[in-house]
């Protein structure tokens, strides 16, 4: 699946978004929100941090996309804000009561069931997004059941399959990992979904 033109970019500036994308990571980086806190008895989670999405084809072709998130869940209602490398904002994707809203950066509006359909439809690549609610606190979903479970010393996941995903958490604070690698592969092509937390 090919990137939409607006984050396309030749091979040969990939390598400059990568160094873009850390010098600019004050700009990429949404404002800090507060950390966890209980809503409603559920355990609210606020995340800032940097993202990176690779395709790699079975054919050789590559596309990647990079740039910051945030991250506000209190588990009734997300918000998920995406900014390119350059501090710009892509879109916000909100999601709450069965339904999911995607509000892109020129205004429109798209609403869908789940979450996942409305980010791959702005970054042309899936993030799994249904799952990050519960591995970014440190734990695999409910459904469908994880496989391959493998924790760290401390009883915290480390590595797992779930949903189609391989999942890798590292670097645990107090909130959950603040590094989450993801791999999946379908359809000849292979998509890796690396997402860096700020510590809280």
């Amino acid at each position: 699946m090919s990137l939409p033109r607006a984050l396309r970019a030749p091979r040969g500036v990939l390598a400059w978004l990568a160094v873009a994308c850390l010098a600019l990571a004050g700009c990429a980086t949404p404002r800090p929100q507060p950390g966890a806190a209980q809503v409603a008895g559920v355990e609210a989670l606020s995340r800032t941090g940097r993202f990176a999405v690779r395709v790699e084809e079975a054919g050789g072709r590559q596309d990647a996309v990079q740039g910051g998130f945030s991250w506000r869940d209190d588990g009734r209602r997300l918000t998920l804000d995406l900014v390119n490398p350059l501090g710009s904002t892509l879109a916000r994707v909100e999601a709450a009561g069965g339904m999911a809203t995607l509000r892109r950066s020129d205004g429109s509006v798209t609403q869908a069931p789940g979450a996942d359909a409305l980010v791959e439809d702005v970054l042309g690549s899936p993030i799994p997004v249904a799952g990050l609610r519960d591995w970014m606190r440190g734990r695999t979903a409910d459904q469908p059941p994880a496989g391959a479970l493998a924790r760290d010393p401390e009883g915290r996941p480390s590595s797992f399959t779930q949903g189609g995903w391989e999942v890798r958490l590292s670097r645990y604070d107090a909130q959950g990992p603040l590094l989450l690698s993801m791999e999946r592969h379908d359809a000849g092509r292979r998509i890796t979904v690396r997402l860096v937390a700020d510590p809280s």
